[in-house]
């Protein structure tokens, strides 16, 4: 059993090879949940603009060098004393056949160190036409059948940024992935491959909306097209309104009688000559032939006060309304300006609003977000500590000055 706090992950240990979004943000849960992760940056690159490197430390190493490839598989392998630093996890957020041009196939290392976790990302699936193109998150959304079904009404599909297929899709299926695999360690004693590719990723983490969508269950929430159904804007009370100050407010009482409670207070609070006729009741909330007038009637109600003024009215109620803050709004816990124990400084709220802590929060052994010395992390800051604990410190030097490992501002400790 873990003692007294300490984090979950304490003890784990975590090769990341250095990639874009997903595999980053999986190796950053990781090591905020205790995991000592150690993010392999290419040598000779002296700058990255990675920002999901907290708790993290950096070793470069060059993959063109034969000598820092064997470095490579050195760490992935079984210690040689109990005090050897060696991983415990590799990320892959390569293409398919990547590592395996670099000498480090999966199989082998698998083969050398039986419980070792790889844990691979890719963007399309491994096999079939697009494994091996080039792709980002709107690509894999795009393929997953899940980018048709966001948007508006005689619209173009939208996407949400990069947040559903990187991070939901990849990078926390790929922690999901990693922990599953860590418990099946604990009862075989043995390591596995996790694939994670991002098309099915997003699939998984869409599967309400693609169940809920499916003409033989016959249900309303999502079976018009895009735009026209429950939760994608088609019904007036799933929405966002923009307020008197051009600020705006999120509604979604779908359950009816908290669609009640919201009519009743919006009523009370908008000139009644905005009212529509026949007057909006719950009774009618799923009939269609009525969410054109009422669009237009919380459209002008909400335009009659500022955001923070509707705010304070719906406070307390169970209307389903609360306003949309902005980030600069927000603290690092995601505690917006009306809840007590915000920390939120001026120069914080200025540069962004807080940098979210972890979560879930476990009670006896919680995680702790990383210090991050830089909002960027130095390739190499860590070489020579990261292979000194792995019982290479006499060959620091030599791999230095042979080009295979780079020791950034770290050198200085040769």
């Amino acid at each position: 059993m873990a003692a007294e706090g300490l984090r979950p992950l304490a003890g784990i240990r975590v090769l990341e090879l250095a990639g874009l979004a997903p595999a980053p943000f999986a190796g950053l849960v990781l090591a905020d949940y205790g995991a000592d992760v150690v993010r392999v940056d290419r040598q000779g690159t002296s700058f990255n603009v990675d920002t999901l490197t907290r708790g993290k430390r950096s070793l470069a190493v060059s993959l063109k060098s034969p000598q820092g490839i064997s470095l490579l598989r050195t760490l992935l392998a079984p210690p040689s004393s109990t005090e050897d630093w060696r991983a415990d996890i590799l990320i892959d957020p390569f293409r398919p056949g990547v590592l395996e041009r670099l000498g480090l196939d999966p199989k082998d290392l698998l083969e050398k160190n039986p419980r070792l976790i790889v844990a691979r990302l890719t963007g399309f699936r491994r096999e079939g036409p697009y494994a091996k193109m080039a792709g980002h998150d709107i690509n894999y959304l795009a393929l997953s059948g899940v980018l048709p079904m966001l948007g508006r009404k005689g619209d173009k599909p939208y996407f949400p940024a990069n947040l559903l297929a990187d991070f939901a899709g990849g990078g926390m299926m790929a922690v999901l992935g990693i922990l599953a695999a860590l418990i099946e360690r604990t009862k075989s004693g043995k390591g596995q491959i996790v694939e994670i590719d991002m098309v099915t990723g997003t699939r998984y983490a869409s599967i309400f909306p693609l169940t809920m969508a499916r003409p033989s269950l016959g249900l309303p929430m999502w079976s018009e097209p895009r735009g026209e159904n429950i939760l994608d804007g088609g019904a007036p009370w799933y929405d966002v309104y923009e307020c008197k100050d051009g600020q705006y407010m999120s509604l979604g009482p779908i359950e009816n009688h908290f669609y009640a409670e919201f009519l009743d207070i919006l009523i009370k609070n908008v000139p009644p000559s905005l009212l529509p006729s026949p007057h909006p009741t719950a009774s009618t909330q799923l009939d269609r032939s009525t969410w054109p007038s009422l669009v237009s009637f919380f459209t002008a109600g909400f335009r009659t006060k500022t955001r923070d003024e509707w705010s304070r009215i719906f406070l307390g109620t169970d209307a389903c309304c609360v306003p949309v803050l902005n980030r600069q709004e927000v603290d690092s816990e995601g505690r917006g300006p009306d809840e007590p124990d915000r920390q939120l400084g001026e120069e914080e709220a200025e540069d962004g609003g807080g940098l979210p802590t972890p979560t879930p929060r476990l009670s006896r052994t919680p995680a702790r977000a990383g210090e991050a010395e830089e909002a960027f992390l130095e390739p190499g800051r860590d070489t020579v500590e990261i292979l000194q604990a792995a019982g290479l410190g006499a060959k620091v030097e030599k791999l230095v000055k042979a080009g295979a490992v780079g020791a950034g501002e770290s050198r200085s400790k040769l």
